[in-house]
């Protein structure tokens, strides 16, 4: 068999690249739908979960290079000449739906990989280019927009391929002409009357899908709408609300506060959206040593953690609904002997999930007119607040998790742009 096509039937490359495009999107579509109903209540449930997620997408980034490889082939070979070219109006309909199917292998893997790059996670992607994308930032809104144009654009493909496969069996089943032989493995298919001479690939069908997708996805991310419990930027701090400032209360003007734990082997970070702190810091210590104090209360319905935000969120975790908040007070005071890479420390009480426990949180503080820029980096044990206790081992969920906290603060009293 010729590897190029011909006017009369596709050759071997073109049928290679159409049948296992379509062999793998018959494998993607059901993994897809399994895996969302999928439960996630126990650790076994999860893992296996993760492992329908991780097929699912590993095959639609396959999908997505293997339709740009056939979309490149086809505009650069001869179109087969149609069997029936007097029926132009259902000619310029499969032509059409043809061009949906490509749009469609394109746009669905993509806005699906954006999503997982955005979201920072579960389930990882098996090839070595894998997790995240240029220019894709991880973003829980910009995840939830990919998502609902993802689930949108999978309902295309299905009706393009519905249309596509309805075509063939009516050609084969009906007309009973040659159409579907000219796709089939090792065989060549014998043409009705005379074709017509192969025509350049028309400029009409391309444009028209590409239009469907941009209306559909356009209205998709319109509907959607921004994140209702975004009220701030992922990870940013809010400015606290505190009463009389005096030179020793610090106001937060920005902050981002995030955490990373292992899922499934891979290190997921997750954001609260929001956190109020209030601070009192004197760099000359008091008669017990104490250069001041930190509260920082941190609503748990503006966290974030990829795909897994509502598991997380729940009872066998942060257990948002019983615990809306967590606090963390403690006293501020230098650090022991020998940490002079980290001239302070926090030590106190988080208060999470029910829990109390001693924390010491170690931090970087720079001081420059009046502004203070602070970070700090604690290891916590996520069993400690009786977190996932469902998930005894590290297999699905790691018992370390990582919090990381950077801060910019202002002197209580001092305007901005005003020194000491």
């Amino acid at each position: 068999m010729q590897a190029r096509n011909t006017v009369s039937s596709y050759g071997a490359v073109s049928k290679a690249l159409h049948w296992a495009i379509a062999a793998l999107i018959l494998t993607m579509i059901p993994l897809g739908l399994v895996a969302v109903e999928w439960p996630y209540d126990t650790s076994d449930a999860l893992a296996t979960k993760a492992l329908l997620f991780s097929i699912h997408k590993t095959i639609g980034v396959a999908i997505f290079f293997l339709a740009l490889a056939r979309i490149g082939w086809m505009l650069s070979q001869p179109r087969p000449a149609p069997l029936h070219p007097e029926r132009r109006l259902e000619t310029a309909l499969a032509e059409g739906v043809h061009w949906l199917l490509y749009v469609s292998l394109v746009a669905v893997p993509l806005s699906g990989w954006v999503q997982h790059a955005a979201a920072a996670g579960f389930a990882p992607i098996w090839w070595p280019l894998g997790q995240t994308l240029p220019f894709v930032p991880q973003s829980a809104a910009l995840a939830a927009g990919a998502g609902t144009v993802h689930a949108v654009f999978t309902k295309l493909l299905m009706a393009a391929l519905a249309l596509h496969v309805a075509g063939a069996l009516k050609h084969h089943l009906v007309d009973r002409d040659g159409t579907l032989a000219r796709m089939l493995p090792g065989r060549l298919a014998a043409s009705s009357g005379t074709p017509v001479p192969a025509r350049r690939h028309a400029l009409a069908p391309a444009l028209g899908a590409l239009l469907v997708y941009g209306l559909v996805g356009g209205t998709a991310v319109t509907i959607a709408g921004p994140d209702a419990e975004s009220d701030a930027r992922p990870g940013v701090a809010l400015p606290a609300t505190v009463g009389a400032t005096t030179p020793a209360s610090w106001i937060v003007e920005s902050g981002e506060l995030t955490f990373t734990v292992r899922q499934m082997g891979s290190p997921v970070t997750g954001r609260f959206g929001r956190f109020d702190a209030e601070i009192v810091f004197e760099e000359t210590p008091d008669a017990d040593g104490r250069h001041g104090s930190v509260t920082v209360v941190i609503p748990i319905a503006s966290m974030t953690l990829g795909s897994v935000t509502e598991q997380a969120r729940g009872p066998e975790f942060f257990h948002a609904e019983a615990h809306p908040a967590a606090r963390f007070s403690a006293d501020i005071l230098a650090a022991e002997e020998g940490d002079a890479d980290v001239p302070y420390r926090a030590e106190g009480t988080l208060a999470l999930a029910g829990a109390e426990v001693p924390v010491t949180l170690p931090f970087t503080l720079e001081i420059v007119d009046g502004v203070a820029t602070a970070s700090g980096t604690v290891t916590v044990d996520r069993r400690d607040f009786g977190m996932g206790e469902s998930y005894p081992d590290e297999a699905t969920v790691g018992f370390s998790v990582e919090i990381d906290v950077s801060l910019e603060a202002r002197r209580g009293g001092v305007a901005a742009g005003e020194g000491a």
